[in-house]
């Protein structure tokens, strides 16, 4: 990941309300969350979360598709995984085992 992306990822979680709106979403695992669904869970109105979505996709974090009048929001794992990583790139003096998580990884 290129650091300017970075920035665009950690501006956009340094919210609150977007970081508990991507934290549910992690949560949601890949199928995700109808965006009224999530807007209960994070306790904000509609026209709220969806202007905190919007920042959260712009930055890549989030992906929406549409399924009949309803609109599902998921976490990109992927770019997760990119902004860790990049984070941990040069960790742990020249001994990258010692970063890596003992716990099994979610999707």
């Amino acid at each position: 990941m290129e650091e300017c992306h970075a920035l665009e990822a950690f501006a956009a979680l340094s919210q609150g309300t977007r970081l508990s709106v991507f934290r549910a979403l992690v949560q949601a695992g890949p199928g995700g969350m109808a965006a009224g669904a999530l807007a209960d869970r994070v306790a904000v109105p509609a026209s709220t979360l969806s202007a905190h979505l919007k920042i959260l996709e712009h930055a890549g974090l989030v992906t929406s598709r549409r399924l009949s009048r309803h609109i599902f929001y998921a976490a990109r794992y992927e770019t997760a995984r990119a902004l860790i990583a990049f984070l941990m790139e040069d960790c742990c003096a020249g001994h990258p085992a010692i970063c890596e998580p003992e716990a099994a990884t979610c999707p």
